[in-house]
């Protein structure tokens, strides 16, 4: 899985993740930091990466065009640094693997993960199971 940490998160995601076996790009190191979120889901679906985010908006957008790619991961928490949330985050993506593969928007808080398969709407890919963090 290659991951693409947005501008809103800091670069210090990147050696958590690529500590595990992550290809992993900050957007910085890639395009404009005020570039708006759409070239940002363009990019990271045109060479296959996955949208780490603390940003809503990418859910929104997923919505609004009904495509399968790029899967997003959002973080719902206050604090989103590594070392605060990082096994939390890092647990998810074990546990989604397959569903993130497939096309998935991912929402990570304290008590559970949401998964919502892409593109939104379609019957048979309707929202898995919740991932419950408070079990682990």
């Amino acid at each position: 899985m290659k991951i693409l940490v947005d501008m809103n998160l800091s670069p210090s995601w990147i050696p958590l993740f690529e500590a595990e076996g992550y290809e992993t790009k900050h957007w910085s190191q890639i395009g404009s930091p005020s570039a708006p979120d759409t070239e940002v889901m363009q990019w990271a679906r045109e060479n296959g990466f996955v949208v780490f985010t603390h940003d809503l908006d990418y859910g929104t957008l997923l919505f609004v065009t009904q495509t399968t790619a790029p899967s997003v991961i959002q973080l719902r928490f206050e604090d989103v640094r590594p070392k605060s949330v990082g096994k939390i985050v890092l647990q998810t993506l074990w546990e989604v693997k397959n569903q993130i593969e497939q096309g998935a928007l991912v929402t990570v808080d304290i008590r559970k993960s949401r998964i919502h398969l892409l593109p939104f709407g379609e019957k048979k890919r309707q929202q898995t199971n919740p991932v419950d963090h408070q079990k682990s």
